[in-house]
């Protein structure tokens, strides 16, 4: 069976800066790739390419075996999603998703039971009648996807579409994806959100400079990664002064958020617990907990998005292409 989506080789500039280079990456029918990197790593231009909405400057960008960027019917393939709410405020949500119905060229006959797909789909009936100015940012999003699902795409591209919603709306998203990935859809996500990004995804890319440094199966990569010792994860009882950073960094921790409260070993040191504890407050360090965990995702993350030795074999991106389920 091809594959829904594939990019080779793929190149791309924005007022003369380069933002995507040798771009490798394939998508199956029913397979969900979480894309992860940094702000700015060129995830929103890479799904910018895939939709059709750029072109790129080399490689190719196929959805179905046609350039989307040039193919009319390659574009209505694809499902767009943005993080921004693409919605008309004033409408109800009916006459949003009719609105879009009539954008993606459906006839006036089907567009009725295209609205009450997406509405079931993306588990939004209830509001149906509802102006959008009047729903909660979690509907708000679910809609926002309901408009993406309107022409039945086989690949849908969600670019933080958990973004500053409640649990309870995560978890309802997460519930419409899931929907999606059963019934066969292809699904490309950007996301910020580890623990989501576990939930989701079959396959994971990690993105760095327009470059993608590490791509695989996430249980692969986990697989290989928990071979090793458990990390420890320090929750310090105040930010640490620069004495107490320093004796940190030496012991092989990083910072694992902007508080300055939670530190996370990179090496994953060898002292046990209560040894570790009482190590490092003999040095000044404020710790309160230690706790020791399997390595997750965001491990991963942290190693693959690591700076590369220039000239050496790690300076090379770790590419893998044509993984099938």
């Amino acid at each position: 069976m091809a594959p829904v989506a594939v990019l080779h080789g793929v190149a791309l500039s924005i007022r003369g800066r380069r933002v995507l280079d040798g771009i490798d990456l394939t998508l199956d029918a029913g397979e969900t790739l979480a894309l992860l990197g940094p702000n700015g790593a060129g995830k929103t231009s890479l799904m910018r390419l895939v939709a059709g909405r750029l072109a790129p400057e080399a490689g190719s960008v196929r959805v179905g075996g046609a350039d989307p960027h040039r193919t009319g019917a390659a574009r209505r393939a694809v499902g767009w999603v943005p993080q921004e709410i693409a919605l008309y405020p004033r409408l109800t949500v009916a006459e949003n998703l009719s609105v879009f119905a009539q954008l993606a060229g459906l006839p006036r006959r089907d567009r009725p039971a295209a609205v009450a797909r997406a509405l079931a789909l993306a588990d939004v009936e209830p509001v149906a009648g509802r102006v959008v100015t009047t729903l909660s940012g979690g509907f708000q999003r679910r809609v926002n996807i309901a408009a993406g699902l309107i022409g039945q795409p086989d690949l849908v591209l969600l670019d933080e579409p958990t973004n500053g919603v409640d649990l309870t709306a995560r978890a309802a998203i997460h519930g419409v994806l899931q929907r999606l990935r059963d019934q066969g859809t292809a699904i490309l996500i950007a996301t910020h959100d580890f623990p989501e990004a576990e939930r989701l995804a079959d396959r994971v890319a990690f993105l760095a400079q327009g470059r993608i440094v590490r791509e695989g199966r996430l249980c692969d990569l986990l697989a290989r990664l928990r071979t090793g010792p458990p990390e420890r994860e320090l929750i310090l009882d105040a930010p640490p002064d620069a004495a107490a950073e320093a004796v940190l960094r030496r012991t092989g921790f990083a910072p694992a958020g902007a508080s300055g409260l939670r530190w996370r070993t990179a090496e994953r040191a060898g002292l046990d617990g209560a040894a570790l504890l009482g190590t490092l407050r003999a040095q000044g360090v404020p710790v309160g907990e230690v706790r020791v965990r399997s390595p997750r995702l965001e491990t991963l993350y942290v190693e693959a998005l690591r700076p590369r030795d220039v000239g050496g074999t790690e300076d090379r991106p770790l590419i893998a292409t044509g993984h099938r389920k």
